[in-house]
């Protein structure tokens, strides 16, 4: 805790003064230009990736990164209302869905069912990942550990995309011209970021 404390009062006598009039700007209300999307992972940060500012990105994290396709309910559904909110009201510009290497919940989903029963509503919440399970042990099922990982990441990364285009309003704005949606695969240990391009089905190199 005291390493946060510490924190919060550098933060104020440095980062705050540096930039004082972005900040006095920001109380008048927020413009986003991008909604990403990432893992709640704690060695992602979408900021420092980015280098962007505050103001500049509406981020949604959960585990996995994961977008559940668009339904009208009666229930509590965060990360649905996220996306509505960003798109709808706040007019984003940009949807980026950011997978990432070494992600425990796409490893997690990998692993039988029964190992997540002592956590049952991260297991509720992986079911969304488990058609691209089921491609990834189909299509990989004797290769290795690492190769089976590697791609679930990054087919999840794909399937959430697909998800985001089940929202009748990212469809229609899509279409139109009006909001571009990209997958981003970002190496942990390397800094490299692979961005998903729909033409050739591969992630290339954009930080090379």
């Amino acid at each position: 805790m005291q390493k946060l404390l510490d924190g919060i009062v550098k933060f104020r006598k440095k980062d705050f003064e540096a930039h004082k009039e972005l900040f006095h700007e920001l109380k008048e209300g927020q413009k986003p230009h991008t909604l990403f999307i990432t893992c709640s992972d704690s060695r992602i940060d979408p900021n420092r990736i980015t280098r962007t500012l505050p103001g500049e990105m509406f981020i949604i994290r959960n585990i996995a990164g994961l977008v559940p396709p668009y339904r009208e309910t009666a229930e509590y559904v965060s990360t649905t209302a996220a996306i509505e909110y960003a798109v709808l009201s706040l007019g984003v510009e940009n949807i980026i869905v950011c997978g990432h290497s070494n992600c425990g919940g796409c490893a997690a989903c990998l692993n039988p069912t029964e190992s997540l029963d002592k956590l049952p509503h991260t297991k509720k919440w992986m079911e969304l990942a488990k058609p691209v399970r089921e491609r990834v042990l189909l299509e990989l099922g004797e290769d290795g550990p690492e190769a089976r990982e590697w791609m679930m990441e990054q087919a999840n990364v794909i399937e959430q995309l697909k998800h985001l285009m089940t929202f009748p309003y990212i469809k229609e704005k899509a279409l139109a011209g009006q909001l571009l949606l990209s997958g981003w695969y970002y190496i942990i240990e390397t800094g490299e970021v692979f961005i998903y391009n729909k033409d050739t089905g591969e992630f290339l190199l954009a930080n090379g």
